[in-house]
């Protein structure tokens, strides 16, 4: 008898309640890095900028994008779906995910809308509220879903 979600075999796309998480966090990431390439889905394309604040490019009208920041985004999601053939990556790719997002968040409360080199990524508040979300909802799967998995795996 297991009792641990890592002690199963867990290779393959949605063994465990954590690499299903990767894999939806992977998904949604892939979607939000084309959407950002897609006119009508990014408003204002024609002032998107490779990177910085300049660009004047936002996702659904809401959110600053650049040509780095989608590419970041489509960076993560290629990482979280490769992160959910694996329990141990799965749970690295939500934890340390997570992190980064939460490191986001703080320089994004720095330089959001600042017309500065340090604001490259681009951010607005917007972002910062969304990596706010992000951070701890990665944060928190990356936790409870390996507990979730090991109790029902008993």
């Amino acid at each position: 008898m297991t009792t641990t979600a890592s002690t199963r075999s867990d290779h393959g796309y949605g063994r465990t309640l954590t690499q299903k998480g990767a894999l939806v966090f992977g998904v949604v990431f892939l979607i939000v890095g084309i959407a950002g390439f897609i006119p009508g889905l990014t408003m204002d394309m024609g002032s998107m900028m490779a990177a910085g604040n300049d660009s004047e490019a936002q996702l659904l009208g809401l959110f600053q994008v650049s040509v780095l920041h989608n590419i970041v985004h489509l960076l993560f999601g290629i990482v979280g779906l490769i992160a959910a053939r694996s329990f141990g990556f799965s749970r690295q790719y939500l934890l340390v995910g997570g992190i980064i997002y939460a490191v986001l968040f703080i320089y994004g409360l720095f330089t959001a809308g600042m017309s500065s080199a340090a604001n490259f990524v681009p951010l607005n508040s917007a972002d910062n509220v969304l990596h706010l979300i992000l951070a701890v909802a990665m944060i928190l799967l990356g936790i409870v879903l390996p507990r979730a998995g090991a109790r029902t795996a008993r």
